[in-house]
Order: structure tokens, then sequence, then C-alpha cells
């Protein structure tokens, strides 16, 4: 009899508690905020890999499609994301005992203004920076390739985390 009763008690519980979790991390009020300009971002590197840029900037605008309502316009934009890549190198990582890296770490890195043209005090600008290691025995053409799109990857989600997302 207790046991049922316990039963009964935590099925009850269990089914009048629900938790709701939104995947995407997007928090957007769209009876306030409808509108998304979305700059190019353009190449300013040092070291310039010309696919580099046209594959971020269609990426940054394909996560922006998929995972909000905004619609896209050239002005007059309820929210405006603009910056440009600074950053695209390589260094050489563990050092072994000939004096010859092991690895080699390719880091990109982007500069992003935010500017809210609904709500006050949520401009921001902030630099984000994500890299991957390769063996340094591999040719970076070898690998370019894929550790873009991963570092691409990386970096559309931080910007778009950091911008909407409301923590």
């Amino acid at each position: 009899m207790k046991r049922a009763l316990l039963a009964s008690i935590i099925f009850i519980l269990l089914q009048s508690c629900s938790i709701s979790y939104k995947f995407n991390g997007a928090s957007i009020d769209y009876n306030l905020t409808k509108t998304l300009r979305l700059a190019n971002f353009p190449n300013q590197a040092p070291l310039v890999y010309p696919p580099l840029e046209p594959r971020f900037n269609e990426e940054l605008k394909d996560i922006f499609t998929r995972n909000t309502k905004l619609r896209f316009v050239n002005q007059n934009a309820d929210i405006e994301i603009e910056g440009e890549i600074v950053g695209y190198q390589l260094t050489p990582m563990a050092v072994q005992e000939d004096a010859l890296a092991s690895e080699t770490r390719l880091t990109m890195t982007v500069r992003m203004r935010y500017i809210n043209n609904k709500i006050d005090g949520q401009n921001k600008e902030e630099t984000f920076t994500a890299y991957r290691n390769f063996p340094s025995d591999r040719v970076l053409t070898d690998v370019q390739d894929q550790l873009i799109k991963e570092l691409i990857d990386d970096i559309v989600d931080q910007i778009f985390n950091s911008t909407m997302s409301n923590w």
C-alpha cells in the first residue's frame, strides 16, 4: 500500500513538472525586434586565404536565417551586426628536441560590433577567436579547408550566442 501511494505521488509530481529548453540560444522579442542588418565582414588579416571571407559571411547569414525570424534589411535595422576578420595565422606549437614543432596552430580572430537600435545599453564590441592544431608533418593546404570550416563554425556560434542570447 505504501509503495503504491509513494509511486502515485512520484508519478503525479513528475507529470506536473515540466522543463523546457531552447537549444538555439536565441531569446528575441519579435514584437520589438523585427529586422537585422548583417554587414559583410571583410578579411583584414595579414595572412589572406581567399575563400575565408565568403565562407565566413555565408555561414554567419545562415545561422541567423536558420535560428531567428528576423528579416534582413540594408538600412534602418532594429539590430546591426558588422565587423571584420582581423586575424588568420599559423603558430608553431609543441617544440620537440630537434627544435622543430610537432604541431602547428591555425588561429582565426574576428572583431564584431553589435548595435541594438531598439534597446538602449545593449551595444557592444567583442573579439572572438578560435583555433585548431594539426600535425606539423601535414601541409597547411591539405588540412586548411576542413580547419577553416571548424574555425568558422566556432566563431559564428560565438557571435550568434553573444548577440542573440539573453543569459
